[in-house]
């Protein structure tokens, strides 16, 4: 995937942050109230080095009691305003951000849903996760703390390095020596920062896509034994990362140790002019008390520029990772941008028009996996498509639910160019059934009913479950309402399959694919869902993927597909006589299916070892 591998060289970060403001425009005022409570926080505190200038040259030197008392019950209440404004600017930026985080991870996970399956297979999950939390969770920080306090403290030191040069401006050029040098460090550690800052962000998605991998696969791990092979990557990459965060931690202690050591050398060269003018009698010790209370006041400002600066570069890549997803070009929601041919009501059915199909990150001399597939299913007819392994039958059902798009010809529904339907109306035409099932973290029910309307209800989950042979969910706990647990992996393979192909059929659809939907039921099964697939199959238009004659045995014509086109039509035992190619995908169960019914269905056991 060469996106998560961006570099952020010549890239600004101020232009990437900006790519913000969509979201923030919303809660602007709350947080620009929130920025202007702390600059006058922070200028709040700068007004105590003038109280103790007053207080030292006037009641300390007068000893005068009662000012002394005064001068510290203005000190006490400008220490109280400060804090409560502080209070108050958390208080006014915590619910908007929280809002903000929560508006962009909805977006982002609206937008997933809306990218084609392309994309999907390109970009590893883990890095999306890690997208969708890491990422968001320091777009959140930033907004409420390093966008607001470089503002705050640049405020801060603007206005306290004008008030000492108020109070004495040769000590004041002291103080200022070390900008210049600061600055230079500031620039080179912005640079260097951003690159390894965004090499950590995508070595934590590609940890992120280890793990999740690891509990996926854990049967498998644990079947073959591989836990130490899978530890050994895992330590591998999280010695990677560990070496990346030590590299951020080396640089930000590097423009600590110079925006700490040169601004306290400064102070001090300050003191002792300042101590030398006092024993002349150019400067009053007020003033020196004032003036180096002033430039301490100014630490925290000063300090907090590395971290800040660490924290925005963070930021910026997090928005340029969050954006590299929300830049790609979502499915169109309406008609395809290039022009469909016009309704043809003659070819009732499922038309394949000489499609041609090339995955987008294919190379571009390389051979297309479909070429100029031609192939008719007449409206409530059952077509079984059978091919070699890896001949493109998956692929050439993925097209006609515009999973993925043709790259030339045309599919058409009734006649209807599938491009000129909003993906709504096409899928809502379409219904789909896996080899591989997936279910969702929910009950049963939920997952069947999630191939039919909004408004269907027992009756339709029934139907459903009855025509996929799924009686075995009213055995489970709870029935229909049993959780399956994420990926359904509570399930067997063959209960999975038969819930896919229950979804599949419970909102009747006009046309079903199905990709070998049965590959996983014991043949005793099989044939019972069989007997009760060809019920609804005599009402839709269906494509059905086969690999065994029985599969095959549902449908009223065969389609072989070959070299990526479709080299003859016809039925079952037509294909048997006449395609040597066909005879030899069927060998093994021919005997037994041409024969006839009559013989003892053979074993799972037989069927693979035939095949």
């Amino acid at each position: 995937m060469p996106t998560t591998r961006a570099s952020t060289k010549d890239r600004s970060s101020v232009r990437t942050l900006l790519r913000l403001w969509p979201y923030v425009r919303p809660v602007r005022v709350r947080l620009f109230t929130a920025a202007f409570v702390a600059v006058v926080a922070s200028c709040t505190g700068l007004v105590i080095p003038l109280v103790l200038k007053w207080m030292v040259d006037g009641p300390v030197a007068d000893r005068d009691p009662a000012g002394v008392w005064l001068g510290a019950l203005y000190l006490l209440l400008l220490g109280i305003a400060e804090s409560v404004l502080f209070g108050l600017r958390r208080w006014l930026v915590a619910r908007p951000l929280a809002h903000v985080e929560a508006e962009m991870r909805s977006g982002l996970y609206r937008h997933l849903q809306r990218l084609p399956v392309a994309f999907h297979d390109r970009w590893p999950s883990g890095q999306l996760l890690s997208r969708a939390t890491t990422d968001l969770m320091l777009l959140r920080m930033f907004l409420a703390f390093p966008l607001t306090f470089l503002l705050v403290n640049g405020v801060t030191i603007i206005v306290g390095v004008i008030i000492m040069l108020m109070q004495d401006w040769s000590l004041g050029l002291v103080i200022l020596g070390p900008a210049i040098p600061v600055m230079v460090m500031c620039v080179v550690f912005e640079r260097r920062y951003a690159i390894v800052a965004r090499q950590a962000q995508d070595q934590v998605g590609d940890l992120t896509t280890v793990v999740e991998e690891s509990v996926l696969g854990i049967r498998i791990i644990k079947g073959f034994g591989r836990h130490r092979s899978q530890a050994r990557a895992f330590r591998e990459l999280s010695r990677t990362l560990r070496g990346t965060e030590l590299r951020k931690a080396r640089l930000l202690a590097t423009i600590w140790a110079v925006i700490v050591t040169l601004p306290e050398v400064a102070i001090g060269a300050a003191l002792v002019l300042g101590a030398v003018q006092v024993a002349d009698g150019d400067l009053s010790a007020g003033t020196l008390v004032a003036f180096l209370s002033t430039a301490l006041a100014l630490r925290w400002p000063v300090d907090s520029i590395g971290f800040l600066l660490a924290m925005s570069q963070e930021a910026a890549t997090a928005t340029q990772r969050y954006f590299e997803v929300m830049d790609a070009e979502p499915e169109e929601r309406g008609p395809a941008a290039r022009e469909a041919a016009a309704p043809n009501r003659a070819e009732d059915g499922l038309l394949f028009d000489g499609v041609v199909f090339r995955y987008p990150d294919a190379e571009p001399d390389s051979a297309p996996t479909l070429v100029r597939v031609d192939l008719h299913v007449r409206a409530g007819e059952s077509m079984a498509l059978v091919g070699a392994t890896g001949s493109g039958k998956t692929t050439l059902t993925a097209l006609v639910p515009r999973l993925h798009e043709v790259t030339s010809g045309r599919i058409l529904l009734d006649g209807e160019d599938v491009t000129a339907m909003s993906r709504e109306e096409l899928r809502a035409k379409v219904a789909v059934a896996f080899e591989e099932p997936t279910l969702f973290s929910a009950s049963v029910g939920e997952n069947v009913l999630m191939g039919a309307d909004a408004d269907a209800g027992a009756q339709e989950l029934e139907r459903a479950l009855a025509v996929a042979q799924a009686d075995f969910v009213h055995a489970l706990p709870q029935g229909t309402l049993t959780q399956v647990g994420e990926q359904g992996l509570s399930l067997s393979g063959g209960q999975r399959q038969r819930l896919a192909l229950a979804r599949a059929v419970v909102g009747r659809p006009r046309f079903l694919v199905l990709d070998d939907p049965l590959s996983a039921l014991d043949v005793h099964t099989e044939a019972a869902v069989e007997a009760a697939l060809r019920q609804v199959l005599a009402d839709t238009t269906a494509l059905i993927v086969a690999h065994r004659p029985s599969t095959v045995l549902l449908a009223d014509r065969v389609a072989l597909l070959s070299g990526g086109r479709i080299s003859a039509v016809g039925t079952h035992h037509e294909l048997l006589r006449t395609n040597a190619e066909y005879a030899h995908l069927m060998s093994g169960e021919t005997s037994d299916v041409t024969s006839g019914a009559t013989a003892g269905a053979p074993s799972r056991d037989q069927e693979d070892d035939r095949r």
